[in-house]
């Protein structure tokens, strides 16, 4: 895959998924607008990364419509156009339906789907003008429900119809496609596993489980097909929402059944 001088904005792009997005991008040849909540964010995240010259500093919060908008403009300013979006940001938290209040749902979904939204429509006429591509991070929520997750499920599964709405819309101009991980490894992951069964390792082996492949991902193995979706070799690919979910979907299917 070249990516040489592709002009990329990843939102989220401080931690996690969005870091090893970023990471990836600059070791194919890109020049990366990397975002974060606030400047300090960002100025860390960009202080341990190689390659500064080719990064661009795109501070802002996705949950507001103006922060959108001000993200776009500072990728568009710093890289003089737009080859590629990633919508990484989001916003998780849960519990039972009834403890959950109106700031949870507007802190989820104004960060998930909103933020996506937004700062999709700001990019649109510099995507068109190059004929981009769009990646819009969904999760395996987007498409299995779990109790707990009501909110977050919801955002997601947004992402997810909202990507195929743009597919049909963007058409043939800009590919849009979702990502849908399962457990990957982060930091948020390895705070969920430590409620959940008192440390790390416990509660991976918990989540893996239910995974045919039998583990919790690397972020960079979500990197890698963000970069798929991103590239040539998926030129006839758009409107997707793909899993790289170990299999858990799968394998939540097919529980129970007999071979014929």
């Amino acid at each position: 895959m070249n990516f040489q001088d592709k002009r990329v904005l990843v939102t989220g792009g401080t931690r996690g998924i969005g870091r090893a997005i970023v990471e990836k991008f600059l070791e194919e040849g890109a020049r990366v607008a990397v975002n974060g909540r606030n400047a300090d964010s960002v100025g860390a995240a960009v202080a341990d990364l190689p390659d500064r010259d080719r990064i661009v500093a795109a501070p802002g919060d996705t949950s507001s419509a103006a922060d959108c908008k001000a993200i776009v403009d500072a990728a568009l300013s710093g890289l003089g156009g737009l080859d590629i979006l990633v919508n990484n940001a989001g916003s998780g938290g849960g519990g039972p339906t009834e403890d959950l209040d109106e700031a949870l749902w507007d802190r989820v979904i104004d960060t998930n789907l909103k933020g996506t939204f937004f700062c999709t429509k700001y990019a649109l006429d510099a995507l068109r003008e190059s004929k981009g591509a769009i990646v819009n991070m969904a999760s395996v929520r987007a498409v299995q429900g779990a109790a707990g997750a009501s909110i977050y499920c919801a955002s997601k599964g947004g992402v997810v119809a909202m990507t195929k709405a743009w597919a049909v819309e963007f058409a043939p101009d800009i590919r849009v496609n979702a990502l849908c991980p399962g457990a990957i490894d982060t930091d948020m992951l390895q705070a969920l596993a430590v409620r959940m069964a008192g440390s790390v390792e416990a509660g991976y082996e918990t989540m893996s489980q239910g995974v045919p492949l039998g583990r919790v991902a690397h972020a960079s193995e979500m990197a890698d097909a963000v970069l798929y979706l991103s590239s040539d070799q998926a030129s006839y690919v758009t409107g997707i929402a793909m899993l790289a979910d170990g299999g858990m979907v799968a394998g939540v299917a097919g529980r129970g059944q007999k071979a014929v």
